[in-house]
């Protein structure tokens, strides 16, 4: 009955110690943000992306200043208004008031159309950089052995994650590999 008993205890032990061993997964984190910002081709993206807004931008403002011009025309010619030309001028002011209303059409128009081209510009230069930097973390934790990589970054709501300490910081492993430069950010410990 002994021997039963420390048979038993000691595969109760091993079968323990075998579900201990399963349970300490390798925790990492990497911090997103550090490596997007020292990332050459995230910051040329994020050159090409300015470039593109500032040109649609200038593109809105010109047919804001044509409508500002045709306005202060319109508003010039009414205080023009007498009872000889009366007929004349209200069908002139009527055109204008027609016509801009269709430039203040345009005008919102051009902006929900540029704010579309922004978005799709962005996500054609960004997408193929977090699809990169994506594979990369999943290749350095595979190869660090890691169950877990949490994203740090401030970017992508680390609000739920309050406090890190241990766990494997594989952000400096995937910026070496991706070929980004400086130095890594503190995660907010």
């Amino acid at each position: 009955m002994k021997k039963l008993i420390t048979a038993f205890s000691l595969a109760a032990g091993l079968f323990l110690a075998t579900n201990m061993a399963n349970a300490q997964q390798k925790i990492g984190h990497v911090n997103s943000d550090d490596i997007f910002a020292n990332l050459p081709e995230a910051k040329t993206a994020e050159a090409s992306l300015d470039a593109f807004t500032k040109t649609k931008q200038s593109e809105i403002e010109k047919l804001i200043t044509t409508y500002q011009t045709k306005l202060k025309a319109a508003q010039d010619k009414e205080k023009t208004i007498s009872e000889a030309n009366k007929e004349t001028v209200i069908k002139e002011l009527t055109a204008a008031q027609t016509e801009l209303q269709t430039l203040g059409k345009g005008i919102e128009e051009a902006r929900t159309k540029a704010a579309q081209d922004v978005s799709k510009k962005q996500s054609e230069l960004f997408t193929p950089i977090q699809q990169k930097v994506s594979t990369m973390i999943s290749t350095v934790a595979k190869e660090k052995g890691l169950a877990y990589v949490f994203d740090v970054a401030a970017s992508q709501g680390n609000s739920n994650l309050a406090y890190v300490d241990g766990g494997e910081d594989i952000t400096p492993t995937v910026k070496s590999k991706l070929g980004a430069t400086g130095t890594a950010k503190s995660a907010g410990k």
